[in-house]
Protein backbone atom coordinates (compact mmCIF):
# COMPACT_ATOMS: atom_id res chain seq x y z
CA UNK A 1 0.00 0.00 0.00
CA UNK A 2 2.95 2.37 0.14
CA UNK A 3 2.46 3.79 -3.35
CA UNK A 4 -1.13 4.43 -3.27
CA UNK A 5 -0.40 6.24 0.94
CA UNK A 6 1.58 8.50 -1.07
CA UNK A 7 -0.99 9.16 -3.79
CA UNK A 8 -3.24 10.00 -1.03
CA UNK A 9 -0.73 12.00 0.70
CA UNK A 10 0.01 13.79 -2.64
CA UNK A 11 -3.79 14.56 -2.90
CA UNK A 12 -4.06 15.41 0.42
CA UNK A 13 -1.26 18.39 0.64
CA UNK A 14 -2.29 19.51 -3.40
CA UNK A 15 -5.89 20.33 -2.48
CA UNK A 16 -4.87 21.50 0.81
CA UNK A 17 -7.10 18.42 2.39
CA UNK A 18 -3.98 18.49 4.92
CA UNK A 19 -2.18 21.65 6.59
CA UNK A 20 0.83 21.54 8.47
CA UNK A 21 1.79 24.85 10.23
CA UNK A 22 4.21 24.09 13.13
CA UNK A 23 4.68 28.14 12.98
CA UNK A 24 1.68 28.81 13.66
CA UNK A 25 -0.57 25.78 15.17
CA UNK A 26 -4.23 25.25 14.48
CA UNK A 27 -6.93 25.14 17.48
CA UNK A 28 -8.34 21.79 17.15
CA UNK A 29 -11.93 21.82 18.60
CA UNK A 30 -10.70 19.97 22.27
CA UNK A 31 -8.52 23.44 22.61
CA UNK A 32 -5.29 22.14 21.84
CA UNK A 33 -2.49 24.13 19.53
CA UNK A 34 -1.78 21.47 16.95
CA UNK A 35 0.63 21.76 13.78
CA UNK A 36 -1.51 20.00 11.59
CA UNK A 37 -5.11 20.45 10.55
CA UNK A 38 -6.84 17.81 8.48
CA UNK A 39 -10.26 18.01 6.46
CA UNK A 40 -11.16 14.46 3.93
CA UNK A 41 -13.98 16.64 3.12
CA UNK A 42 -12.42 18.73 0.55
CA UNK A 43 -12.03 14.81 -1.40
CA UNK A 44 -14.93 15.40 -2.31
CA UNK A 45 -15.10 18.13 -4.86
CA UNK A 46 -12.75 16.09 -6.98
CA UNK A 47 -14.50 12.88 -8.40
CA UNK A 48 -11.36 11.13 -9.44
CA UNK A 49 -9.71 11.81 -6.17
CA UNK A 50 -13.10 9.94 -4.15
CA UNK A 51 -13.37 6.85 -6.98
CA UNK A 52 -9.85 6.69 -6.10
CA UNK A 53 -10.46 6.33 -2.34
CA UNK A 54 -13.15 3.80 -3.23
CA UNK A 55 -10.97 1.80 -5.13
CA UNK A 56 -8.07 1.73 -2.83
CA UNK A 57 -10.60 0.83 0.30
CA UNK A 58 -11.70 -2.09 -1.38
CA UNK A 59 -7.71 -2.94 -2.14
CA UNK A 60 -7.67 -2.85 1.47
CA UNK A 61 -10.76 -5.13 2.16
CA UNK A 62 -9.05 -7.91 -0.51
CA UNK A 63 -5.57 -7.88 1.04
CA UNK A 64 -7.01 -8.34 4.25
CA UNK A 65 -9.52 -10.66 3.52
CA UNK A 66 -12.41 -8.96 4.94
CA UNK A 67 -15.70 -9.86 5.03
CA UNK A 68 -18.69 -7.67 3.99
CA UNK A 69 -21.99 -7.59 3.49
CA UNK A 70 -23.03 -3.78 4.81
CA UNK A 71 -21.03 -1.07 4.14
CA UNK A 72 -21.64 1.84 7.16
CA UNK A 73 -19.97 5.40 7.29
CA UNK A 74 -19.49 7.71 10.16
CA UNK A 75 -21.89 10.98 10.17
CA UNK A 76 -21.23 13.04 8.96
CA UNK A 77 -17.55 12.49 7.03
CA UNK A 78 -17.64 9.17 6.62
CA UNK A 79 -20.97 9.03 4.94
CA UNK A 80 -19.94 9.94 0.85
CA UNK A 81 -17.02 7.97 0.90
CA UNK A 82 -19.21 4.90 2.54
CA UNK A 83 -20.97 5.78 -0.42
CA UNK A 84 -19.20 5.88 -3.05
CA UNK A 85 -17.25 2.28 -1.70
CA UNK A 86 -21.50 1.03 -1.58
CA UNK A 87 -22.06 2.09 -4.90
CA UNK A 88 -19.33 0.27 -5.80
CA UNK A 89 -19.78 -3.30 -4.64
CA UNK A 90 -23.18 -2.64 -4.83
CA UNK A 91 -24.20 -3.79 -1.26
CA UNK A 92 -26.13 -2.02 1.15
CA UNK A 93 -24.71 1.09 2.53
CA UNK A 94 -26.16 2.40 6.16
CA UNK A 95 -24.63 5.63 8.61
CA UNK A 96 -24.13 5.94 12.43
CA UNK A 97 -25.02 9.11 13.95
CA UNK A 98 -22.66 10.04 17.43
CA UNK A 99 -26.01 9.28 19.08
CA UNK A 100 -29.47 8.57 18.67
CA UNK A 101 -32.41 11.47 17.06
CA UNK A 102 -34.24 12.87 20.14
CA UNK A 103 -37.21 12.56 18.04
CA UNK A 104 -39.27 10.25 15.73
CA UNK A 105 -38.40 6.90 15.75
CA UNK A 106 -34.65 7.68 17.58
CA UNK A 107 -32.87 6.11 15.42
CA UNK A 108 -28.73 6.12 15.70
CA UNK A 109 -28.34 3.97 12.41
CA UNK A 110 -29.96 5.21 9.41
CA UNK A 111 -30.47 3.08 6.46
CA UNK A 112 -32.39 0.16 8.72
CA UNK A 113 -36.12 0.29 9.82
CA UNK A 114 -35.76 1.22 13.39
CA UNK A 115 -37.89 -1.88 14.05
CA UNK A 116 -35.47 -4.51 12.86
CA UNK A 117 -30.97 -4.60 12.94
CA UNK A 118 -28.23 -5.65 10.65
CA UNK A 119 -28.90 -9.24 11.81
CA UNK A 120 -25.29 -10.48 12.20
CA UNK A 121 -24.40 -8.86 8.77
CA UNK A 122 -20.65 -7.86 8.53
CA UNK A 123 -20.14 -4.68 8.48
CA UNK A 124 -17.12 -2.52 7.78
CA UNK A 125 -17.27 1.09 9.39
CA UNK A 126 -15.74 3.79 6.87
CA UNK A 127 -14.13 6.91 9.25
CA UNK A 128 -12.61 9.81 7.09
CA UNK A 129 -10.19 10.41 10.16
CA UNK A 130 -8.92 8.53 13.19
CA UNK A 131 -7.38 10.83 15.78
CA UNK A 132 -7.77 10.12 19.64
CA UNK A 133 -10.70 7.13 18.53
CA UNK A 134 -13.49 7.72 20.59
CA UNK A 135 -16.37 8.84 17.91
CA UNK A 136 -15.03 6.13 15.85
CA UNK A 137 -15.12 3.53 18.34
CA UNK A 138 -18.40 4.48 19.37
CA UNK A 139 -19.78 4.23 15.72
CA UNK A 140 -18.44 0.54 16.25
CA UNK A 141 -20.18 0.40 19.35
CA UNK A 142 -23.51 1.70 18.25
CA UNK A 143 -23.60 -1.06 15.28
CA UNK A 144 -22.30 -3.74 17.56
CA UNK A 145 -25.51 -3.00 19.94
CA UNK A 146 -27.70 -3.44 16.48
CA UNK A 147 -26.63 -6.55 16.24
CA UNK A 148 -24.05 -6.02 13.35
CA UNK A 149 -20.15 -7.65 13.37
CA UNK A 150 -18.05 -4.63 13.14
CA UNK A 151 -14.69 -5.93 13.10
CA UNK A 152 -13.14 -3.65 11.04
CA UNK A 153 -13.23 0.06 10.34
CA UNK A 154 -10.96 1.71 7.80
CA UNK A 155 -10.01 5.34 7.53
CA UNK A 156 -8.14 7.76 4.83
CA UNK A 157 -6.11 9.05 7.31
CA UNK A 158 -4.79 7.96 10.85
CA UNK A 159 -2.52 10.07 13.32
CA UNK A 160 -1.58 6.44 15.06
CA UNK A 161 -2.33 7.86 18.58
CA UNK A 162 -1.88 4.86 21.49
CA UNK A 163 -4.92 6.24 22.95
CA UNK A 164 -6.52 5.74 19.75
CA UNK A 165 -5.32 2.22 19.32
CA UNK A 166 -5.93 1.42 22.92
CA UNK A 167 -9.43 2.32 22.27
CA UNK A 168 -9.83 0.09 19.17
CA UNK A 169 -8.00 -2.74 21.03
CA UNK A 170 -11.04 -2.62 24.39
CA UNK A 171 -8.32 -1.41 26.25
CA UNK A 172 -9.33 2.35 26.78
CA UNK A 173 -13.07 3.50 27.55
CA UNK A 174 -14.16 5.13 24.78
CA UNK A 175 -16.42 7.38 26.96
CA UNK A 176 -17.19 8.85 30.26
CA UNK A 177 -19.32 6.03 31.62
CA UNK A 178 -16.06 3.91 31.26
CA UNK A 179 -17.26 1.61 28.52
CA UNK A 180 -14.86 -0.22 26.27
CA UNK A 181 -15.27 -2.37 23.33
CA UNK A 182 -15.25 -6.32 24.62
CA UNK A 183 -13.40 -7.64 21.25
CA UNK A 184 -11.05 -5.70 18.89
CA UNK A 185 -12.30 -3.52 15.63
CA UNK A 186 -9.16 -3.78 13.49
CA UNK A 187 -8.44 -0.67 11.77
CA UNK A 188 -6.63 -0.06 8.19
CA UNK A 189 -5.80 3.38 6.82
CA UNK A 190 -5.45 4.79 3.50
CA UNK A 191 -2.50 7.16 4.88
CA UNK A 192 -0.73 7.23 8.46
CA UNK A 193 0.95 10.03 9.56
CA UNK A 194 4.80 8.86 9.15
CA UNK A 195 4.10 8.27 5.37
CA UNK A 196 2.86 11.65 5.23
CA UNK A 197 5.70 13.74 6.84
CA UNK A 198 7.70 11.23 4.24
CA UNK A 199 5.92 12.91 1.19
CA UNK A 200 5.75 16.33 2.65
CA UNK A 201 9.00 16.28 2.96
CA UNK A 202 10.24 14.64 -0.26
CA UNK A 203 7.95 17.56 -2.27
CA UNK A 204 9.42 20.33 -0.68
CA UNK A 205 6.12 20.71 1.69
CA UNK A 206 8.04 20.73 4.94
CA UNK A 207 11.48 21.16 6.00
CA UNK A 208 14.46 19.20 7.68
CA UNK A 209 13.74 21.08 11.07
CA UNK A 210 10.46 21.00 10.48
CA UNK A 211 9.92 17.13 10.27
CA UNK A 212 11.91 17.35 13.53
CA UNK A 213 9.08 19.19 14.84
CA UNK A 214 6.50 17.30 13.72
CA UNK A 215 7.67 14.00 15.06
CA UNK A 216 8.36 15.28 18.16
CA UNK A 217 4.54 16.59 18.14
CA UNK A 218 3.69 13.39 17.44
CA UNK A 219 5.68 11.80 20.52
CA UNK A 220 3.71 14.20 22.92
CA UNK A 221 0.70 15.74 20.63
CA UNK A 222 -0.99 16.99 23.78
CA UNK A 223 1.83 17.83 25.59
CA UNK A 224 3.65 20.05 22.63
CA UNK A 225 1.53 22.87 22.33
CA UNK A 226 2.10 24.09 25.86
CA UNK A 227 6.12 23.37 25.25
CA UNK A 228 6.13 25.63 22.39
CA UNK A 229 4.21 28.50 23.70
CA UNK A 230 0.88 27.71 22.23
CA UNK A 231 -1.33 26.62 25.67
CA UNK A 232 -4.85 24.97 25.17
CA UNK A 233 -7.30 27.50 24.45
CA UNK A 234 -10.22 26.94 27.37
CA UNK A 235 -13.37 26.64 26.15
Amino acid sequence: MTNNSEMIAKAALDINAIIIRPSDPFTWASGYRMPIYNDDRLFLGYPHHRKMIAKQFYQIMIENGIDYEVIAGTSTAGIPHATTLADMLSVPMVYVRDKPKEHGLRNQIEGIDANSNLDGRDVVLIEDLISTGGSSVKAVQAIRNAKGHCNYCLSIFNYGFDKAFDMFAGSEPFDQDGRSLTSRCSVRSLLTYDVLLKVAKETGYISPDQVKILKEWRENPFGWGEKHGFPKIEK
